[in-house]
């Protein structure tokens, strides 16, 4: 049985998970179109997660899928960070506000998190994707023991064979091209910076897992191509951005709809590690700055810091506007539509 028909899914589409900007509603209007609906639990700790997993229960019957960070615990550099600080000081006062004084983690990683654990246990959401690396064997034996079908990211091979040697269910081949986070297992090391649909072709052919392919993928065309290269689905992030159950804010809308959706960049200046970003005021200031950020997500309580007091003064161009390089793509419609528009192009 292949992956879509044990899940159930009449189409072959995965709404990626997207922390901040998905929500239970998105992720089940997805689910209940015959797609894959998904929601981030990254940000939030087990009480959270607990009540986004019921939302969208609340909603759907049908299967979801449940994201997870898992990067190794951030290593405080109290020098770094008082520099980073400093750099940022002079922005924080133009918008008369002041930097923190000390920055702190504010993402626990699901490696060490055993409440989390607790919680997926005992509510044993369908699917669990895992970005950032892989958790340790107790944690894979407890979600599969509950029947969770898990999904771990790649963006190489050698990943690709940790996780099927872990008990993973499925790869999530990411693309350079993807939105958000890079799901590199370290970031630390060298980067091939493999194009989605290298990748996916590779991992399809040698991975030895069904293959999901990410980043980039905007269309029906694009979820055509994937599948012709061997993926069994295509994950779709950025094109449910401008969707009305995204948690987007106004100034990530406009954003998206602005000239800035043909000019995505990498930075690590807004959380500490490379992802994709708009082009915005927070990715020119990282490349301009070339200082080298705290910890991820270290650097993030000072990104989210920096953010907020630019939107007390009307300025959004410090958010986290995530967003892949087919950006220029998105359409606003409710995510059940996509879904439809998707299935047809797929098959015109």
């Amino acid at each position: 049985m292949s992956l879509i028909e044990s899940l159930g899914l009449t189409h072959p589409i995965i709404q990626a998970p997207m922390a901040g900007v998905s929500t239970p509603a998105m992720a089940a209007a997805v689910s209940n179109a015959g797609a894959l609906g998904s929601i981030a639990v990254g940000a939030t700790d087990a009480a959270g997660a607990r009540a986004m997993i019921e939302a969208v229960r609340a909603q759907t019957g049908r299967p979801f899928n449940v994201n997870l960070f898992t990067h190794a615990p951030a290593r405080s550099d109290p020098a770094k960070e008082a520099a980073w600080l400093a750099a940022l000081a002079p922005i924080f006062r133009s918008y008369d506000a002041q930097p923190p004084t000390h920055l702190h983690e504010i993402y626990r990683s699901f490696v060490e998190d055993d409440a989390m654990l607790a919680a997926l246990v005992d509510l044993a959401p369908p699917v669990v994707s895992f970005h950032f690396g892989l958790p340790d064997p107790t944690r894979i034996a407890a979600l599969k023991q509950t029947g969770c079908l898990l999904l771990a990211t790649a963006t190489n091979l050698d990943e690709a064979h940790a996780a099927k040697e872990a008990g993973i269910d499925a790869i999530v081949a990411q693309g350079y091209e993807a939105g958000g986070h890079r799901g590199a297992f370290d970031p630390e090391a060298p980067d091939d910076q493999l194009g989605t649909f290298a990748l996916t072709r590779l991992l399809a052919a040698r991975s030895g897992l069904p293959v999901i392919a990410a980043g980039g993928i905007m269309d029906g065309q694009g979820i055509g191509a994937a599948l012709n290269l061997g993926a069994v689905a295509a994950q779709l992030g950025t094109a449910f951005i401008a969707c009305p159950e995204s948690s987007a804010d106004e100034a990530y809308r406009t954003a998206l709809a602005s000239p800035a959706a043909h000019h995505t960049i990498m930075t690590r200046a807004i959380s500490g590690r490379p992802a994709r970003c708009l082009a915005n005021r927070f990715t020119a200031w990282g490349a301009e700055a070339r200082l080298e950020p705290p910890a991820y997500p270290i650097a993030y309580d000072a990104g989210k810091a920096l953010n907020a007091a630019a939107k007390a003064k009307g300025e959004g161009g410090f958010g986290a506007q995530w967003a892949g390089q087919g950006a220029a793509l998105a359409r606003a419609l409710p995510a059940a539509d996509l879904i439809a528009l998707l299935v047809k192009e797929a098959t015109a």
